[in-house]
């Protein structure tokens, strides 16, 4: 369907209510596999990291992963789960060519976390919107193989020719967090799917157990959205699967409701499918027709044992539970002394880590703010970077203003030395030795600027004896043009006037 016979946003939402439901899972920072003990390296070559256990061999057994275990409990703690005092695995039986076993070790009735919620925050025109997101279960399994497709434009199968699978993914500890349905979000499903999945992220960084990188797919989402009128029974759910960033989290969202809108008004049936979303035009295409839990034939996995963690240890694990996200956010907005929309500033550039580095290095709040969601951003955004990717660190970056503080380059100048950084040339003040950048201070220098900017400019030069200063500006743009920008106006604009007084 084109988008031009798309209705728009507003007509959408005037007319249906959305309910959303988000699926995401997150491979866990283990040293070794769920089951057995191969590595998890990134990046490892294909099929090196594997053994007859993730391979599903004939005679193998799986053993649980201790660590695995606590870091889950861990996440349902942080997201206000109760942990099962029992529970077990179960085999999902389904035939994937990257699922070496044809079937996942799984949790499928028994999730060792369940019944939890997420509160987050949506900016709104009259300040933060909270909304609380109801958990219905978190439960570990693990992760499939990775097929590549090669020979085609796409890199999915149609088109291809021929197929390659790397078993190196299968085996890793992966914690499947499932949202119960999400209503009342009305106008806001887009970006409240998109809060969600950042607040989540944040929880599970702050606990160290993922790096939860969506480029590399240790963080994936799986987006349901259904559409129904005012009073209506909730419809027919669509659910676009691996949506691998943020942004495409609101898109997948919106363009859903944009489809799904489209087929009720022309009078046709959502059909529950799974949907594959395209990064370069945001829509969704069709994949295949969504499962049942019938369908995937679960029964217990005969060759585990169940897992029933000790309630004072899970007692432990919570008392020693690290401050999270948004308590953590609450402290920095009142230490630094920002308003809602100051802070929603900090957190949508996703600075906050790196201020608080910079202010641990020895710059202040204010100053480290400013060159993070100042020029940092800029330059980030010209080059589609993330702010944290920058060729900088927050240690530069204090080094930076520590140079400003004592007078060696201006704020001008100091955007010259990040430029200078960036490129590559070393730390602030290497870059501000290699480039002559530091502010010219010697009296004798500046004297001479001056009395030849005087001497080229006498009618503005009466003007300040006469006691008209604001004319200085004439005078202190030559001598900044002489000094190629490298003095400090202030200091020009003193000498200009002790000269002329």
């Amino acid at each position: 369907m084109s988008t031009s016979t798309l209705p728009s946003y507003d007509d959408v939402v005037s007319r249906y209510e959305p309910v959303i439901g988000l699926e995401t899972h997150v491979e866990l920072g283990t040293r070794t596999k769920m089951f057995c003990g191969c590595r998890t390296e990134f990046g490892a070559d294909p099929n090196t990291q594997v053994c007859p256990v993730c391979l599903g061999l004939p005679g193998s057994l799986p053993v649980a992963n201790a660590a695995a275990i606590e870091a889950t409990i861990r996440i349902g703690l942080a997201l206000n789960c109760d942990i099962a005092e029992w529970c077990r695995f179960a085999r999902k039986n389904y035939f994937y060519p990257d699922m070496p076993k044809n079937f996942q070790t799984s949790q499928y009735d028994e999730p060792l976390c369940g019944e939890g919620y997420l509160d987050i925050e949506v900016p709104g025109a009259d300040g933060p919107i909270p909304f609380r997101i109801p958990i219905e279960r978190v439960h570990l399994e693990e992760d499939t193989g990775k097929s590549l497709h090669v020979g085609g434009s796409t890199g999915r199968i149609h088109g291809a020719t021929e197929s390659l699978v790397d078993y190196n993914r299968a085996g890793i500890p992966l914690v499947e967090i499932v949202t119960k349905p999400v209503a009342g979000t009305g106008a806001l499903a887009p970006e409240v799917a998109r809060a969600y999945v950042a607040e989540l992220r944040d929880v599970i960084r702050s606990l160290g157990v993922s790096d939860v990188r969506m480029e590399q797919g240790s963080l994936r989402c799986d987006v349901n959205l259904s559409l129904n009128k005012p009073g209506a029974e909730w419809g027919t759910r669509s659910e676009t699967k691996n949506v691998n960033s943020l942004r495409s989290v609101e898109r997948a969202v919106r363009s859903e409701m944009l489809r799904q809108a489209s087929i009720l008004d022309d009078g046709g049936r959502i059909v529950q499918e799974t949907r594959h979303f395209h990064e370069d035009s945001g829509d969704t295409t069709s994949g295949r027709s969504k499962e049942t839990a019938t369908d995937y034939r679960y029964f217990p996995e005969p060759d585990l044992t169940p897992i029933a963690p000790d309630p004072a240890w899970v007692a432990e694990l919570k008392a020693a539970m690290p401050e999270l996200p948004r308590v953590h956010r609450k402290r920095l907005q009142a230490d630094w002394k920002l308003s809602d929309h100051d802070m929603a500033s900090v957190i949508n550039a996703g600075a906050i880590p790196l201020i608080e580095r910079t202010i641990a290095a020895g710059a202040s709040s204010e100053s480290a703010r400013k060159w993070w969601l100042g020029e940092l951003s800029r330059r980030a955004n010209e080059t589609g970077t993330e702010l944290a990717e920058l060729p900088i660190t927050p240690a530069q970056v204090a080094e930076l203003q520590s140079l400003v503080d004592g007078g060696k380059v201006t704020d001008k100048i100091a955007r010259t030395v990040i430029e200078g950084v960036l490129a590559g040339e070393g730390g602030p003040a290497e870059v501000v030795a290699a480039r002559g950048l530091e502010v010219v201070s010697d009296t004798g220098a500046l004297t001479a600027a001056i009395d030849d900017a005087i001497a080229a400019n006498p009618a503005v030069a009466e003007k300040i004896r006469g006691g008209n200063h604001a004319a200085a500006g004439v005078l202190i743009g030559a001598v900044m043009k002489a000094t190629r920008g490298q003095a400090d106006a202030k200091a020009v604009r003193e000498l200009v006037i002790a000269r002329l007084s």
